[in-house]
């Protein structure tokens, strides 16, 4: 461990990084935390309309590359006291889901499709069905702290990493490079005015000496659901590896965990509360329970859970979601995560940002491989056909043979990173387009989709379902789009679209994915 940079677990001063109960040492270069605020590698086993803002707004509210360069930016924009109790047992809307199953896509299922109103030169009718969002970047606008920080430009898309130190300003440049912009937690050796002067963006769990205009947001807690367990029984302030959890210890008390967090930060300091969450709402606890964790405490909200790389999440599929073990491990998997976590943000009737949440190494010491870079440009593109409004890198090697808790920066992810940089500078290049309201169309069986419409031009994000078989798709327009070619971004090359409006393409393997613009003509 670099002398500059002593251990610290956010708020809790530990100094080493813990595993149910047992500790592990902390590498080289990073500040030392425990596992409970690391992502999946917590305890991995089951335990059975616009959103107001929060205490963070400056209100109150009640309680409760080639030619794809050519993108361009416009510019727009768009708390609260916390229950003082969240339902224990979460009683749900009417018209909640009964089935804890994950859905199968958004972008591509249910609902009115866009094909049923007639598209033109000049874009989509007025009464086009469009996907349910929260407002995109003008969300962030009842904040002054990411207001401040530019979130409500179009151009913008937060691009996260969990976990980091920042030090040097070679730390700074070697995330900018990989096409990072947000810190999602740092550790207390971290250099706020560093981070401040490079324009970078910080969420972390408690105020860090020095800390000022680049903290946006405070990180509540990780993985309460799954350490913690659903419930209002008393915390003891403790986490993982720390010693007895819950009063009593057979109860939860995981909405006590995040309601006390959240009461540590000031009120109306203008920065938004986050939460990531786990196997618990993704599959564990009751539909009733997994609300109460996502729709009580947070303004924006993220769960892991690494299909790619995790050695029980199979099983956990097979179990919990009926899953067959050939669709375990699939891109499509991530985007079903922020499926899940839409539905259940969508009970209260509003909705605030969902993040995805991808591993870019070998993330727990029992998992038997590491995620390789065509998966991890899948999973997040699948995370982005769901609607994902933000995405998060786990950066942590607790596993296999190159541990490190800086994979991006460092040797351990010298075969990752070149392709998470090129995603990153995807994300980048389509902001404008990706924080635009999606419209409702079904292009075709057996892919997941989404379709999107800025200055002029419609654009389709595509790839193949969890339970279909790579191969050739054919995609079908909304009636009355007209178009010669679809141009496929970032490949160089185009395909031809017939007069009835359909195009074919290839998606070679489960993580293919492609983006097509499409230039409408007059019919």
């Amino acid at each position: 461990m670099s002398p500059r940079e002593r251990g610290r677990t956010p708020g809790r001063g530990q100094t080493t990084v813990r595993e149910t109960g047992r500790s592990l040492p902390v590498l080289a270069g990073a500040g030392a935390v425990t596992l409970a605020m690391l992502g999946s590698c917590a305890v991995d086993a089951p335990v059975g309309g616009a959103r107001p803002p929060s205490t963070g707004a400056t209100g109150t509210s009640p309680a409760g590359a080639s030619p794809t360069d050519a993108l361009s930016p416009d510019a727009s924009p768009s708390s609260g006291v916390l229950p003082t109790g969240a339902p224990s047992s979460g009683v749900l809307p009417t018209g909640a889901p009964s089935t804890d199953v994950l859905p199968t896509g958004v972008g591509s299922k249910g609902g009115t499709s866009a094909a049923g109103h007639a598209w033109s030169a000049a874009g989509p009718p007025a009464t086009a069905a469009r996907v349910p969002w929260e407002g995109g970047p003008a969300y962030y606008g009842r904040f002054a702290a990411p207001a401040a920080a530019g979130w409500t430009k179009p151009s913008f898309f937060p691009v996260g990493v969990w976990f980091e130190s920042v030090i040097t300003q070679a730390d700074v440049d070697k995330d900018r490079a990989a096409g990072i912009n947000t810190y999602v937690e740092l550790t207390g050796t971290s250099n706020m005015a560093l981070v401040r002067k490079n324009g970078m963006s910080a969420l972390t769990n408690v105020p860090l000496p020095g800390h000022g205009k680049e903290t946006v947001g405070w990180l509540l807690d990780d993985e309460v659901d799954m350490w913690a367990k659903a419930g209002d029984a008393p915390w003891t302030g403790k986490h993982p590896g720390e010693g007895p959890l819950c009063i009593p210890e057979n109860k939860g008390c995981g909405f006590t965990v995040l309601r006390t967090q959240k009461n540590r930060f000031p009120r109306g300091d203008g920065r938004m509360h986050y939460a990531n969450f786990g196997k618990g709402v993704m599959m564990w606890e009751r539909d009733a329970d997994a609300a109460t964790f996502v729709n009580y405490f947070t303004d924006v909200v993220s769960s892991d859970v690494y299909w790619y790389t995790s050695a029980s999440v199979c099983l956990d599929g097979k179990n919990f979601l009926s899953m067959p073990e050939s669709r375990c491990r699939r891109a499509a998997n991530y985007g079903a995560v922020v499926d899940r976590q839409r539905e259940l943000d969508a009970l209260d009737g509003r909705l605030q940002p969902i993040y995805g949440f991808v591993e870019v190494g070998w993330p727990a010491e029992n998992d038997t491989r590491a995620i390789e870079p065509q998966e991890v440009t899948g999973a997040v593109m699948s995370s982005l056909i769901h609607e994902a409004r933000g995405i998060v890198y786990f950066n942590h090697n607790f596993g296999g043979p190159c541990h490190s808790q800086h994979v991006l920066r460092e040797k351990c992810g010298e075969k990752i990173r070149p392709a998470v940089a090129e995603i990153n500078r995807r994300i980048a290049k389509l902001a404008p387009v990706l924080n635009t309201q999606s419209y409702r169309h079904r292009f075709g069986p057996g892919l997941d989709t989404m379709l999107k419409h800025h200055r002029g031009s419609s654009y389709v994000f595509a790839m193949p379902r969890a339970a279909t078989a790579p191969g050739r798709r054919t995609l079908t327009l909304p009636r009355g789009m007209r178009a010669s070619r679809a141009e496929v971004l970032f490949e160089n090359r185009s395909v031809r679209i017939d007069r009835k409006g359909r195009f074919t393409d290839s998606f070679a393997a489960e993580h293919s994915h492609h983006v097509y613009r499409i230039t409408l003509e007059n019919s």
